[in-house]
C-alpha cells in the first residue's frame, strides 16, 4: 500500500501531472502470491483522471522489465478507465505466478490526456518512478530518461489469493525510510525477518493532530483508510509525533502550518483515538516510543522535554497493546536524547540503514 498527499511544490512531478506520458513505477512486495490487483487513486484530483492503459511487470534493473513479463491490466475487463476527482479504483487481477516476499514489480500507467495535479507519495530512498513520453507500456527500459522520488496514482498492489495478518507501519519519514537504502526502511526489515505482510504508511512531514498542504492529512484523519481499512490487517505499528513536537519550534511555512505549541496531554489524547478506533475493529496496536533528535533543526529543550513526558506515557500506561522501544534502541549511551552516531543518518533525526535494522529488531514479533 501507499500513503497517499496532495501535489506540492517538491522536486517531483505532481503538480505538473502528466500529458501523453508513461510513468513506470518500481515497488517492492511484502507478501507472496500468485496474482496481483492494481490501486488507482484520485484521492486529491480537480478533475476526473482518465487512465489510458496499464501494465504490470517483473522488474528488471533500473527502469527495465523482465522480458515477457508484462501483462496488461483492465478494469472491469476494458483497457481504459476514470477515476472520479477523490475516488478510487481498482483494477482486475492479473496472473503472475510465483510471486515472493521482496519481489520487484513495475506497474507502468499511460496517460494520452492532462491528468492535471497528480495524487502521489514521496518518498526518500524506497523505490523509483520512471517518466517517458508517449504509450510505453510494454516497452523496454530505454524510453524512461526521467526518474523521480514519488509514486503517482499507484493506491497500492495488492496481492491474491490475499493473506490474513497483515502489520501496518504507520508514521512519518522515519517509517517512510528517509535516507534508508531501497527495501531498507524499518517495515521492509520487518517483514522479511517476521515472514509477515508489513505495509508502509508512513508519510514523510505527517503529523498526528494537525493537516499539511505538502505532508498530506493528519494521522488522526488518515489513519481509518491508511490502517484499519486495509485488507487482512491484524496489528498496527505507531511511531509519530516528533513532527507535532517539532515544527512549533522553528519558523512557520506553508508545509508546516498550523503549527500550534502542543502540550503531550494533546498528543495522548490523539494516541488514544487511534488505539480506540484499532480495537473497534478488531486490531492490535503497539505503540512506539519517539526516537531521540538532539541536534536536529526542531530540537530544542522544550521539544525535548515534551518527548520525554509522551515516553513515558507511552511506555508505562499500558493503553497500547504492547510497546517497541525505538528510543532506548537508537539512543546513543552517552546521551539518550541523541541517535547513537552509528545509527545516525547524518541530519541528527532520521536513522541510516544500520539504525533502521535496529528498529526492526526491537519489535517483539510475539506482539503482532
Amino acid at each position: 500500500m501507499t500513503a497517499l498527499q496532495p501535489p506540492n511544490a517538491n522536486q517531483n512531478w505532481s503538480r505538473q501531472g502528466f500529458t501523453n506520458q508513461s510513468v513506470r513505477q518500481v515497488i517492492r512486495l511484502s507478501a507472496g502470491g500468485a496474482e496481483v490487483r492494481i490501486r488507482i487513486s484520485n484521492q486529491y484530483g480537480v478533475q476526473p483522471l482518465e487512465l489510458t492503459g496499464a501494465t504490470v511487470a517483473r522488474a528488471a534493473k533500473g527502469s527495465a522489465v523482465v522480458p515477457g513479463s508484462v501483462q496488461s491490466v483492465r478494469f472491469g475487463g476494458a483497457s481504459t478507465v476514470s477515476v472520479p476527482a477523490g475516488g478510487q479504483v481498482v483494477g482486475d487481477a492479473v496472473a503472475l505466478p510465483g510471486l515472493t516476499s521482496g519481489t520487484q514489480l513495475a506497474v507502468t500507467l499511460y496517460f494520452a490526456h492532462s491528468t492535471g495535479p497528480a495524487t502521489f507519495h514521496e518518498f526518500g530512498a524506497a523505490g523509483a518512478s520512471y517518466r517517458a513520453v508517449g504509450d510505453q507500456l510494454e516497452a523496454g527500459g530505454a524510453a524512461y530518461r526521467e526518474t523521480s522520488g514519488g509514486w503517482y496514482f499507484l493506491a497500492g498492489v495488492d496481492v491474491t489469493p490475499a493473506g490474513t495478518g497483515s502489520v501496518v507501519a504507520f508514521g512519518d519519514s522515519i517509517t517512510n525510510g528517509y535516507a534508508a537504502p531501497p527495501g531498507q526502511r524499518y517495515p521492509d526489515l520487518l517483514a522479511a525477518r517476521s515472514g509477515r505482510p508489513v505495509l508502509n504508511a508512513g508519510l514523510g512531514g505527517n503529523r498526528l493532530l494537525n493537516d499539511s498542504a505538502c505532508y498530506g492529512e493528519s494521522g488522526l484523519t488518515r489513519f481509518d483508510r491508511d490502517v484499519l481499512d486495509q485488507p487482512g490487517v491484524r496489528t498496527a505499528i505507531v511511531l509519530i509525533g516528533i513532527n507535532d513536537l517539532g515544527y512549533p519550534e522553528i519558523a512557520p511555512t506553508s508545509c508546516t502550518t498550523p503549527n500550534p505549541p502542543i502540550t503531550p496531554a494533546q498528543l495522548i489524547a490523539g494516541y488514544r483515538t487511534l488505539i480506540q478506533a484499532a480495537h473497534s475493529r478488531g486490531i492490535r496496536i503497539v505503540g512506539v516510543t519517539l526516537t531521540p533528535f538532539r541536534g536536529a533543526s526542531v530540537y530544542t529543550a522544550h521539544s525535548a522535554q515534551l518527548r520525554t513526558a509522551v515516553n513515558t506515557w507511552i511506555a508505562t500506561s499500558g493503553e497500547f497493546d504492547a510497546v517497541a522501544d525505538f528510543a532506548a534502541a537508537l539512543a546513543d549511551p552517552a546521551d539518550p536524547t541523541r541517535l547513537a552516531p552509528k545509527y545516525d543518518s547524518g541530519d541528527h533525526l532520521h536513522p541510516n540503514e544500520a539504525g533502521y535494522r535496529v528498529m526492526a529488531d526491537a519489535v517483539d514479533l510475539k506482539t503482532l
